[in-house]
């Protein structure tokens, strides 16, 4: 009855750790409001909105397209860089705010708002369609409403989820398959010859992994403005999704032979620029100023939820000072309802002078937006105040850009707090059951409840986050530093996985066992790949198929393992015929008679789901596989307590998540299983394989240490089985507690942090 009354709360407890998050994360990422309908250009007494250079665009994203890929002098875009040479293109590197991943990254582009991390989760999920932008004003809807043409997109459908209904012609295909490389480059590519040749439409929106000489084929047209860009950047490792240098710093540039003719005082740009180690090439602007700027160039309004300024190296398009006046005077009164909708406290009243004294930032600007208001009127008798007012008011609008950006989200402090009482119960309903083994043993679990501690201090400050691999490596090798050799076996081979992967913030991308080493020792790969799959192979013959006859048993396990490593070779385009060569031939005599085991229905299901980890792993980690058997085979020798044994599991969990080049940034998140076996996309099984592959480390050793504990379990069996007998003795009360206990407790504490962990 008590042992079910443990499983109980343990049940529960491990229950109320997702809804805990999923409460708290719809606290913490709320549905941020905006305003409603499209923007009107409002009446001024400085005449009709100016005249626009340009009645066309071709709108080119492409995708990961960081700064230094086009500017620097190591790039291929020589085309690109001509026309930057010849005044022809105005480049700029594009900051990008976080989170850097398509979805919000276009939002940002298309609206000029800033994107919440909300975006990431509607990013993974291609089948949502919460996230369209169908009801908010963007650049395309005024576009659309500005007629003119049609709209036409061709690329990543994301456009098409984003904006329904709003293209007339469009071809769209899934850039969430990432085992595709050449799809949609070829499914845009075929369309433009022909689009060029229409003069239908006014906005062409292309968006490609990875092409440069469009250029070529859109760039005559006078009144056409091609505007190349990326959505995001990339760090050394190739992701992106965080916020370093490289994932905020795609590029920028504006292309149109009508630059050519622009009056405009600039410095002679160097082309192609010297490599910058912050990708900071040229003007830096903020993404969301495409929006504004696209607006004057091609005559619309700002969108209504806009927080990007104006790009002022355009302003020579319009030689008349009170065009100049009036394209920035439209964006600042944009700008300023949306501060006032944000700040109701925002007042139009009070000094306009000494603006500097005021200690609120939301009231130093309503006050430096006095003073601009108030000179306005000045402007139209005295010529020599506008270079000084263009100049006030573009600071102004950085100014107020950077106070919204800076803005926290509206969190619902409700949800916060009520997430973090289920989260309370949770963590006192899982020390009801193991607290009363942890007090019994206290000098045993004092090395637990020691790094729980230090853990969760750690957890304070960002920077011991970003580099949380440290931690786990350091403590698991003092956790096994009083035993014998096979200890130092155990964190030798911590060591060489710590080194398998560079991550975190700081040696991200610093030269590692799987990119640096094996891109030049490929036969090396492949034959620890050989390694892991035989050592599994061996396992599931030996013990997963023991109740088969040795020839049946062999041949079932040969026949797995042989489809699974065909299926890796092909996966990752490497030919590898001596892996297989005799491995069938040879299996009786390599692999020895089946073994009679206990447990054997759990070995089985733990090779089983080795062998889909395997499969779910990049070929230059799975040798890692390998490394965690060892350590697994090597943990069974020890004659270790529960605690210890569940401490050391518990951080072999974390360091292995690590080790496979996981951190605590979204930008490592690695989609290149996503659809091992998947020939469409299916959210749920899209996700299974995301999760699979990215916590192979961590499933591993949950399943390992299940096997630890029964093993543990048995053994006890065996030695207490003459003791039996006995209902008083010492060794059964012990025996009892102790097992009573870790069901009910340290299990639970072992699957508490992997769930945590896996969230």
């Amino acid at each position: 009855m008590a042992s079910r009354i443990r499983n109980s709360v343990l049940i529960g407890a491990n229950v109320l750790i997702p809804i805990a998050i999923l409460i708290f994360a719809s606290g913490f990422f709320p549905y941020k409001p905006f305003l409603s309908g499209l923007a009107q250009y409002e009446s001024l007494d400085y005449g009709p909105p100016p005249e626009a250079p340009f009645d066309k665009v071709i709108f080119m994203v492409v995708d990961a397209l960081r700064s230094d890929f086009v500017f620097s002098n190591t790039s291929g875009f020589l085309f690109t860089q001509s026309l930057i040479s010849n005044g022809a293109a105005m480049p700029f590197t594009a900051h990008a705010t976080s989170p850097t991943i398509t979805m919000p990254r276009i939002k940002a582009i298309t609206t000029g708002s800033i994107p919440s991390f909300l975006d990431v989760i509607l990013n993974f999920a291609e089948s949502d369609t919460s996230s369209s932008l169908a009801t908010q004003d963007t650049w395309l809807a005024q576009m659309k409403s500005k007629g003119g043409g049609k709209m036409v997109m061709y690329g990543d459908d994301t456009w098409l989820k984003l904006f329904p209904e709003t293209f007339d012609r469009a071809d769209g295909t899934s850039s969430f398959f990432v085992s595709d490389f050449t799809e949609v480059d070829q499914n845009v590519t075929r369309h433009v010859p022909e689009e060029v040749m229409n003069d239908d439409w006014n906005t062409m929106v292309l968006h490609y992994l990875g092409l440069d000489h469009i250029g070529h084929k859109a760039g005559p047209r006078s009144s056409t403005l091609l505007l190349l860009c990326g959505d995001h950047g990339m760090n050394d490792a190739g992701n992106h999704g965080g916020s370093a240098p490289g994932e905020t710093s795609p590029a920028l540039v504006f292309m149109s032979p009508k630059f050519k003719d622009l009056d405009r005082e600039r410095k002679t740009l160097e082309v192609p620029a010297s490599y910058e180690e912050g990708f900071q090439y040229y003007k830096t602007v903020e993404q969301s100023d495409i929006a504004p700027t696209l607006g004057a160039l091609l005559g619309f309004p700002v969108p209504r939820n806009n927080l990007g300024a104006f790009i002022n190296e355009f302003l020579p398009f319009w030689p008349e000072k009170n065009d100049r006046v009036q394209i920035l005077l439209r964006n600042a009164r944009q700008i300023l309802s949306v501060v006032t909708a944000t700040f109701p406290s925002f007042e139009n009243d009070g000094p306009s002078e000494n603006c500097q004294i005021l200690s609120n930032s939301v009231d130093d600007l309503a006050c430096q937006w006095r003073n601009i208001s108030q000179r306005l009127a000045g402007l139209k008798t005295n010529e020599q105040d506008h270079i000084v007012w263009i100049a006030d008011v573009t600071r102004w609008l950085k100014e107020a850009q950077e106070l919204m950006s800076s803005t926290a989200s509206n969190y619902d402090l409700k949800k916060l707090i009520i997430g973090q009482v289920i989260a309370a119960i949770a963590l006192a309903m899982t020390s009801v059951i193991a607290g009363p083994f942890i007090v019994k043993h206290l000098k045993a679990s004092i090395p637990f409840i020691g790094i729980c501690l230090l853990y969760g201090i750690m957890m304070f400050a960002s920077s011991y986050v970003e580099e949380e691999q440290h931690f786990c490596i350091r403590r698991q090798s003092r956790e096994l530093r009083f035993f014998t050799s096979i200890s130092i076996l155990i964190i030798v081979a911590t060591r060489i996985a710590r080194r398998w992967n560079q991550t975190g913030q700081k040696f991200s991308g610093d030269p590692d066992i799987a990119r640096t080493f094996f891109s030049q020792h490929r036969l090396t790969l492949w034959t620890l790949v050989g390694a892991t799959y035989v050592w599994n192979l061996q396992s599931l013959a030996r013990r997963g198929f023991s109740r088969f006859p040795q020839i049946v048993a062999g041949a079932i396990s040969t026949l797995l393992a042989t489809a699974a490593v065909t299926f890796k070779l092909a996966f990752t385009n490497e030919d590898s015929p001596e892996l297989l060569a005799g491995l069938a031939k040879d299996n009786g005599r390599y692999f020895g008679a089946p073994s009679k085991r206990p447990n054997a229905p759990m070995h089985t299901i733990h090779d089983l789901i080795v062998l889909v980890l395997i499969t779910q792993t990049r070929a230059t980690n799975i040798p890692l596989i390998l490394i965690f058997e060892l350590q697994s085979s090597l943990l069974s020798i020890l004659n270790l307590s529960i605690i210890e044994m569940t401490t050391t599991t518990l951080l072999l969990q974390q360091a292995s998540f690590f080790a496979l080049g996981n951190s605590n940034a979204i930008s490592s998140i690695d989609l290149s299983s996503a659809y091992n076996g998947v020939d469409s996309y299916n959210v749920f099984a899209v996700g299974v394989l995301i999760f699979i592959s990215n916590w192979a480390g961590p499933l591993y050793f949950t399943s390992a240490c299940n096997l630890l504990l029964l093993k543990y379990r048995n053994r006890d069996n065996v030695k207490n089985k003459g003791r039996m007998g006995n209902p008083h003795h010492p060794i059964n009360d012990l025996y009892s507690e102790q097992f009573d206990s870790h069901d009910g407790g340290l299990h639970a504490a072992q699957n508490t942090s992997f769930h945590l962990d896996g969230f």
